[in-house]
């Protein structure tokens, strides 16, 4: 028992002590032992009511509150969450206010309360808030202004299959447009955005990392599959290596994907993709966001209408440059020399532009991915980057 607690009961029982001798008035006593006349008479009203331990501390939580949420609607709220139990108070009151809206629902704090009342909520480890900087992420003004993309980390069944799941959102929405299982490659992944094309429309812009199939390390970061992508119009926005929070909202995904659908795996893979078509058919017409005003992604959600060409033309470039087909090793004849390009842009027109610093920018589609300098060597371009979206300062250059 604490120290303090423990002085506290002598003092009770001292003052009721001094009190039988008759030797001290009560007014005397209040202001020996520092209480009002109202607390002497409420420890010895105690005290003569016959309690062993009179002179102990009772709780003083409160014994009724008129404004408690009443059984039935705790029953409704408990039921709602063992229905869903990866959706939190929030959105949970979202989901009860559209079921029942001239129900008086209580607080998401209560609701969260209630929860853990309920042992609903496990324990999370608090842990101190990193500092915040400047956001990465370039702002979407509307659907299909960007894409996200990517290959949630792998996993295997049951049965000792490996697990490669592409995934697709749009920047704007947060819809999910597809979680497909498919080998990371080129062509089976390329199968996979026809579909979503040709189902959605094209987007403006793709983000991804730099990693296959959509990255390299050549010429402008492209791969085949992004330099296709060049070709239908769409600008691939690479993240910084090693970088993903750049692409937070999708890694936001990611791990609610993990947590309902591969924890734990499924017996085989045909079974994993009905878990991802039934997690995505929940994430867009169910499961409410946040960032969209607690309203689920299909509300919000509309397709482009730039629609998938039945046959993608080839680039087109100004009459200034000079236009190369790329060999099958990966390069160009220029001046004479066999000078390498990238292997990912075989058998496409590239277009060569003169400089006014004595050198050549080699150009694919929209996009510089190297200059020729005098002496006829190749130097590619990094793909760029937007990087941190830090505030100017007035009267700097942007």
């Amino acid at each position: 028992m604490p120290f303090k607690e423990t002085c506290r009961m002598e003092e009770r029982v001292r003052m009721l002590a001094d009190y039988d001798t008759g030797n001290w008035s009560v007014s005397d006593l209040c202001r020996r032992y520092e209480v009002c006349r109202d607390t002497f008479y409420e420890w010895r009203k105690r005290r003569e009511s016959g309690e062993a331990a009179w002179f102990g501390d009772r709780s003083h939580a409160v014994q009724h509150c008129p404004h408690a949420t009443d059984e039935a609607r705790v029953a409704t709220i408990v039921a709602l969450r063992r229905r869903f139990p990866h959706l939190g108070p929030r959105k949970l009151l979202w989901m009860l206010e559209r079921q029942a809206p001239t129900t008086s629902w209580p607080a998401a704090s209560t609701i969260g309360d209630i929860l853990k009342r309920e042992g609903l909520v496990p324990p999370v480890r608090r842990r101190r808030p990193p500092l915040d900087q400047a956001r990465i992420m370039m702002p979407v003004e509307a659907s299909n202004d960007e894409w996200a993309v990517d290959f949630k980390g792998w996993f295997r069944t049951c049965d000792n299959c490996r697990i490669d799941p592409l995934t697709m959102t749009d920047g704007h929405s947060r819809f999910l447009i597809e979680v497909r299982i498919v080998a990371p490659r080129i062509e089976p992944s390329q199968a996979v955005f026809v579909r979503a094309f040709r189902r959605y429309g094209l987007p403006r812009a793709i983000r991804c990392d730099n990693g296959a199939p959509f990255g390299s390390t050549g010429a402008g970061g492209l791969t085949r599959l992004s330099a296709w992508w060049l070709k239908l119009g769409i600008e691939p926005h690479f993240i910084h290596p090693a970088s993903p929070q750049e692409n937070g909202r999708h890694e936001r995904m990611h791990r609610t994907l993990k947590a309902q659908t591969s924890r734990p795996p499924a017996a085989n893979a045909r079974a994993q993709q009905r878990r991802f078509d039934a997690f995505r058919r929940h994430y867009n017409e169910q499961r409410p966001h946040e960032a969209l005003g607690q309203r689920p992604p299909h509300e919000v959600y509309t397709p482009s209408q730039r629609a998938m060409p039945d046959d993608v033309v080839e680039p087109w470039y100004d009459a200034d440059h000079q236009v190369r087909r790329v060999r099958p090793p990966g390069t160009i004849k220029w001046k004479g020399s066999e000078i390498f390009i990238s292997e990912a842009l075989v058998g496409e027109p590239i277009g060569i532009a003169e400089l006014d610093t004595d050198g050549h920018v080699v150009r694919f589609c929209s996009r510089d991915i190297g200059l020729l300098d005098r002496e006829g060597r190749f130097r590619r371009f990094a793909p760029p980057r937007a990087g941190l979206c830090r505030p100017t300062t007035p009267g700097a250059e942007p």
